[in-house]
This record gives C-alpha cells, structure tokens and sequence, in this order.
C-alpha cells in the first residue's frame, strides 16, 4: 500500500497530505534506535509519505533527518531528494524572548540547516511561547532576511491564534501554513481561525490528529487509565479528552468510529485522520511514529472516503462535547494551568 494524496501549497512546492512527525523520535516517548531511523524514514518515504515535521527543539531529530538526507542524495539522487519536503521550527526558547534579536534569528536558522544538511529549509514554521513578551513581530521579520538570501523557501507558524496570525500579516510577514492541533477531539481551529484562513490563504498543517494514539482500537472499550501515563504526549491528549467532555463520551467516539471503520474496512485511526483531513483549508496531517511498524496503520488513511451517512453519526456525537473552546493554543499558554505546565519551554539552548 502506497499514499498518493499530495497538495501544492504554493505553486511548484508539493507536500504529501500526510507527514511524518518528528516528536517522537526525540527520545521522550521511548528509546530510538537511531542507527535504524534513517531505514524507518526511508519506508515512510518510499509509501508517499515523502514530508517529514521536526524542529530544532526536537532532540537531535533535525540531525537525524539531515542523517536521512545525506543518505537520499547518496542512494537515490538528486532526483529523489527534490521530492523530499522537510518543515522545521523556529521556536526560540522562553528564555531568549524578551532580548531575541535579528542575529539570533539568523543564527538559530543557520543551525537548523547544518543540522539538516541543506542549504535551504523547506518550511520554518515559527513559535513564540509568551504574547506579552511583544518581540514576536520583530523576529517574525527577521526570518524575511535569511528568506531573501535563499536560506529559507517558505514561512509559517505553529499554534498562533487567528488575531496574532493578522497582525503579523499585516507586518509584512504572512505565514503560508499554520501548524495546530485539530482533531475530532480538538475543533478550535473551526472558528476565528478558520476565517483567518479564507482572508490570507493560509493552509492548516495538523498534529494531534490521532490524540498521541488515544484515538485508536487500543483504548477502546478501556476503562480510564490510572496512574502515571507512558509518555507526556498520552498526558497532554488525556487532558484534551476530559476537555472534550470525559472518558465517557470518549469512548462513545471511539465506538463510533470503529463502526464506521469496519464499513470501510480499515482502522478507526484513519477515519479520524481522513475526518480532519476533509477540513477545509487543512492541507496536511502529522502523523508521528516511533519506527516503520506504524506505516501500514498511517497509510490505511488512503483507502477512506467518508460518506454523508458516517460524517451524520460522528457529529451526533460530537454534539455533546464540552470543549477544548477558545482560541487556537489558549489553554496551552497558561504556563500555570494543567495543559501548559507540563511544557518544555528551554529545549533550544538559545
């Protein structure tokens, strides 16, 4: 099995409609073997999935991929490493914010492209973790410089909300994507941003899609789990489900989605994904994986067209959530409530 869907985000700049995600290979849900992450992307390539998310806060994933790219170029040709599209992040570290200057924009870039080994990033996707630290537009700017000389292709942002993503735009600077966390448990991006999208054409690039693997067979029909969690990623989307409205409606969305996945015949994982997938303005979905024994269940996404009929008995009960609400990423920038404390806010070195 093999994944075809591909989208032009900008004219001559192709992504595949799912991407590999970055997270987990930057050692914090599991040891990586990472003499074998190279043959793991290389899978994952060879499927369709020829798009790769990382950022240079990821431990060592941006050298990994640069690893990978080395390889490509070496094994395939240059052919077949133009196909490759690898987006990264800008996310300076708390830290840095309130003295963050053009020269550490610069330097912070030029590090993402030895660590990857290019002389051009495909995608930098910006971050900025504290809106009352004022400098965001300022280094949103700075990344036009490296831009202008070649060393960046395209700008975007991760987990700004629709007002910032204006205003920035009206600096000069509009993000091509922006990267959120949207899935059936998490529908912020539907309102103010969706509308931000439509005026400045801006696409949606989506993690959590799969709620860090709570929206699969593995947790259906389980009772709420206890205790200490297996990795921060499961802690952060068990908060997003009580969000949501509970373990309870939870499991009634995974029941519902597993009857509309046996209709298809595939997992109840790709009906979530191709649900955020046939979004409008969502161009792409971060499907993270730890290694290639994840690839078949990612490419089942391919196989799903959703009906009137399955889209009907998963809004009725969608109907009965109680949130995540507000804004794009708000119940994350609260540094002292549940969602934004178990954050990592210095993993740049800045």
């Amino acid at each position: 099995m093999s994944f075809s869907e591909t989208f032009d985000l900008v004219p001559g700049y192709r992504i595949s409609r799912v991407l590999r995600g970055g997270w987990q290979l930057a050692g914090g849900h599991g040891p990586v073997a990472r003499d074998a992450v190279s043959d793991d992307l290389q899978a994952f390539y060879d499927a369709g999935v020829t798009t790769f998310d990382c950022a240079d806060i990821y431990t060592g994933v941006e050298e990994m991929i640069g690893d990978f790219r080395a390889r490509l170029r070496q094994t395939r040709g240059a052919e077949a490493l133009a196909r490759l599209r690898v987006h990264t992040k800008f996310v300076p570290d708390l830290d840095l914010l309130p003295r963050i200057t053009p020269a550490d924009v610069r330097r912070i870039i030029d590090r993402s492209l030895q660590r990857l080994r290019t002389d051009r990033l495909d995608l930098v996707q910006f971050h900025w973790w504290d809106y009352e630290q004022p400098r965001y537009v300022e280094a949103a700017r700075a990344l036009l410089d490296p831009q202008a000389q070649g060393k960046i292709q395209l700008i975007g942002g991760t987990n700004f909300d629709a007002a910032h993503v204006r205003e920035i735009a009206a600096a000069g600077v509009p993000f091509a994507t922006l990267q959120v966390q949207y899935s059936l448990l998490d529908t912020r991006p539907e309102g103010a941003m969706a509308e931000a999208c439509a005026a400045l054409g801006m696409k949606l690039l989506c993690y959590g899609t799969l709620a860090g693997g709570f929206l699969s067979e593995r947790w259906l029909g389980r009772p709420a789990p206890t205790g200490a969690l297996e990795n921060r990623s499961l802690v952060k989307y068990r908060l997003i489900i009580e969000e949501f409205g509970g373990w309870d409606l939870f499991q009634q969305l995974l029941a519902v989605l597993k009857r509309v996945a046996d209709r298809h015949g595939t997992n109840l994982s790709a009906v979530a994904s191709r649900h955020v997938l046939d979004q409008p303005h969502v161009a792409g979905v971060i499907v993270g994986a730890r290694n290639a024994t994840h690839l078949p269940a990612t490419l089942a996404v391919a196989q799903v067209r959703l009906t009137d009929a399955d889209r009907a008995e998963i809004a009725a009960v969608l109907a009965g959530r109680t949130g995540p609400s507000g804004e794009v990423y708000a119940l994350e920038r609260d540094r002292t409530g549940p969602h934004g404390s178990i954050m990592k806010y210095n993993l740049g070195v800045s």
